[in-house]
């Protein structure tokens, strides 16, 4: 092999005319700098140097990142990247780079094809910003965990850069950021309604969701000689047309969404918008979306179909390094890599329809598994890692034990719009089954070098419930559990568990007495430990105090607890910014002052002495000073306890 990779597909003497056409649509004709890749991973290009190694003079695509470079495919910026590197592109990656002037977007200079621009793994604001909009110490996706490493709202900050450096060029947006702002939406930390990022960037289109096959259609076309202004019509695209222009793919009809005006307005256009939205998030079922602003609509395609099993082991299997990149290293750690550098993507999406989470908009409810051959040749992968210890940190995706869709009749007609598979109560469709799970948890941890596979990413616990065996709680708990099992009942209140869309807490006792019965039978001391969110939409301090008198009854001590944070793209977040629960148009409670959401969130940790102002106050506010004195019901005491 030699010492040196041959040029890239761009053309064997680095005149950066573009990529080979015969190189791109497939696996079958990689061309040899791929296929060296393959055998010997590397880095992407980061410098001029990089690229003179590979023979290129010049990207075809530019990726440009707010995280950290880290070589892993759960980084959605390095995995979009390698995507397209298999396809035959020459691809290079600026991660991080300082916004002041545009000279960090002008190092691999300029591109033949365009620059994809993200955020990296989190929203910008999120990232920078807790819940109560105080600026976070850290940041895990940098170096050193160093917070200001990337500006607020990043990809429009990095997309007038790019205008700057090189101008002419495509920019697309990708990412969490831009897919959960491709349309109107309301913003946390400005509290107002803001325009499509697509608008507020200037940049020339939006991939959203998982975009691989998208972004794979899009870059073909490009390189064909096709102009970005050209291609409208691409599933898993949003892009600026002219008003009234189009009527939608294949024969689909776009649905005109109530205008930014209207939405800027009126809350109730802006839950109409978001309901619309919402039913509209299948590729099966989804109509096009247009947006007006004036002159110009917003044009959200259909999603893209979700890839099949084959198409993503395909992708988890491209040549990563799992590393963090060395110029990385020389600022500092990247903290995310730790937790995920051992731990396995084996599905993606999610049917459990939690109001607070923005999964509908980014991954979809139709499960896409990896095959257990795919994901054991990953397992055997890490065991070969020199500091590889033996445990497997996890093996799941948004739902771990989510491996196949919900009901077969949503492959042929797409996920239900007006039902959901688990809320109020699981579908008689609902096909329940841990036997592809269970085999391949347990063929993981037969692999020589194995002592222990965690399930870390959450397990829906209803969903187990519904199957009406209790082999797969076995199961966890002999051999996925250390000591506590984390769960997410997020609440008890009947009235607040309706605004999230999860089940009632009879099923979270339900499970927890089954938990307990089979450690016992094992011998295991093993507890569950239950997240909890504080303020969600529905929550009043009567729901608030009926949460902490659970606590009281049952004695858990909750381990974490996120007071409800507002993020883009999730139904929780219109109803706290409307009032009203889109999908029924009713009026829905909103706690939104500081002082309520510090006295709600007081009253889960209520034993602590430092929350007893604040407990007394919610309590007495709440009509509930029955809940204050020496009796084996109340919350706290007359008088606060004394340090001894």
């Amino acid at each position: 092999m030699p010492e040196n990779p041959p040029a890239g597909p761009g053309g064997g003497d680095g005149a950066g005319s573009g990529p080979g056409i015969s190189g791109v649509g497939g696996r079958g004709s990689l061309p040899p700098f791929i296929k060296y890749v393959y055998y010997s991973p590397m880095f992407l290009p980061v410098s001029r140097d990089d690229m003179k190694k590979r023979g290129w003079d010049r990207c075809d695509f530019i990726m440009v990142s707010g995280d950290a470079y880290v070589d892993h495919p759960s980084f959605g910026a390095p995995l979009i990247a390698r995507v397209l590197e298999a396809e035959g592109y020459r691809v290079g990656f600026i991660s991080q780079p300082r916004w002041d002037s545009s000279e960090d977007f002008e190092v691999l200079g300029r591109p033949s094809l365009g620059f994809l621009v993200t955020s990296g793994n989190m929203d910008s604001m999120v990232n920078h910003y807790t819940a109560a909009k105080k600026v976070r110490r850290s940041d895990a996706y940098s170096p050193g965990a160093v917070r200001g490493r990337r500006p607020d709202r990043a990809v429009i900050v990095y997309t007038s850069r790019i205008r700057q450096a090189c101008k002419g060029i495509p920019v697309i947006l990708g990412g969490i950021e831009a897919s959960l702002r491709r349309l109107g939406h309301y913003d946390y930390w400005s509290n107002k309604v803001r325009r499509s990022i697509l608008m507020d960037s200037k940049a020339d289109m939006i991939v959203y969701g998982m975009g691989e096959n998208t972004v794979k259609r899009v870059a073909a076309l490009l390189a064909s000689g096709k102009e970005i202004q050209e291609i409208t019509d691409i599933p898993g695209t949003v892009v600026k047309v002219k008003a009234g222009s189009r009527s939608g793919r294949e024969g689909r009809k776009a649905l005109r969404l109530p205008s930014f005006s209207d939405i800027t307005g009126s809350k109730q256009a802006y839950a109409k918008s978001f309901r619309i939205q919402y039913e509209n998030t299948d590729a099966i079922t989804a109509a096009p979306l247009a947006e007006n602003y004036g002159d110009w609509d917003v044009l959200q395609n259909i999603p893209a179909s979700p890839l099949s099993g084959d198409e993503l082991d395909a992708v988890y299997e491209l040549p990563f390094t799992r590393k963090v990149h060395p110029e990385e290293l020389k600022k500092g750690d990247v903290p995310a890599i730790k937790e995920v550098k051992f731990s396995i993507v084996s599905s993606r999406g999610c049917f459990g329809g939690c109001s607070y989470c923005s999964l509908t908009f980014l991954q979809g409810r139709t499960i896409q598994a990896r095959s257990r051959r795919s994901i054991l040749a990953e397992a055997e992968r890490l065991t070969k890692e020199k500091d590889f210890k033996g445990y497997i940190h996890d093996v799941g995706g948004p739902t771990a034990n989510f491996r196949k869709p919900s009901c077969t009749r949503q492959l042929t007609f797409g996920v239900c719009k007006h039902k959901q598979c688990l809320y109020p109560e699981p579908c008689g469709l609902l096909e329940v089954d841990h036997e592809d799970y269970t085999a391949l948890l347990r063929e993981i941890r037969s692999l020589p070098g194995i002592k222990k596979v965690f399930i870390r990413s959450g397990i829906r616990y209803d969903y187990i419930l519904a199957g009406g065996d209790n082999s797969f709680i076995r199961e966890l708990a002999k051999h996925h559990v250390s000591g506590q099992l984390k769960v997410a009942p997020e609440h008890v209140s009947a009235v607040v568990l309706d605004a999230m869309q999860r089940p009632g807490i009879e099923s979270f006792l339900a499970f927890g007495r089954i938990f307990s019965e089979v450690n016992k039978e094992l011998g295991k001391k093993q507890y569950l430990i239950p997240y909890l969110i504080s303020s969600h939409p529905g929550s009043g301090l009567k729901e608030a105090v009926e949460l902490a008198e659970f606590l009281r009854d049952y004695g858990f001590v909750p381990d974490q607890v996120q007071d409800f944070y507002p993020t883009p793209g999730t139904l929780s977040t219109a109803m706290y910014h409307t009032g009203l629960n889109p999908l029924t148009m009713k009026p829905v409670y909103v706690p939104d002052t500081p002082e309520e959401k510090a006295m709600q969130r007081a009253l889960i940790h209520y034993k602590k002495p430092e929350n007893y102002k604040l407990v007394r106050r919610a309590l007495v506010k709440a009509g509930r000073e029955d809940l204050i004195g020496r009796g084996k019901q109340c919350l706290i005491s007359f008088r606060p306890r004394t340090k001894q």
